[in-house]
């Protein structure tokens, strides 16, 4: 898959792991993983992209006497998630339009 549109769903996926309720790094992991692979190395950056787009905030606060990062999505971030859920069915009629032959074939 071409890496700027990998990016670009991992955003989406990282910002839908957080739109029902503020979350931290290893649960976002945790709730991505059954759908696609993303490590910590991959997912620190995205959040910090995010934060700086203004797409979600961050807060601290203490756990288990450590302090943890939280994640909280904004109405930049929701709005986001609509756009991506409007181009999403343009891709599927591209993606439908380069696979027709094939299923012409069977």
């Amino acid at each position: 898959m071409d890496n700027q549109m990998k990016r670009g769903l991992l955003d989406v996926c990282v910002l839908a792991a957080i739109k029902d309720e503020d979350s931290y790094g290893y649960k976002i992991i945790k709730d991505i993983k059954p759908y696609v692979e993303i490590s910590e190395s991959t997912l620190y950056p995205i959040l910090r992209r995010l934060e700086a787009a203004q797409m979600l905030t961050v807060r601290s606060a203490e756990h288990n006497g450590r302090l943890r990062k939280y994640y909280h999505i904004t109405d930049a971030g929701i709005s986001r998630i609509e756009d991506f859920k409007n181009e999403w069915g343009e891709m599927i009629s591209i993606y439908k339009f380069i696979t027709k032959e094939e299923s012409t074939d069977e």
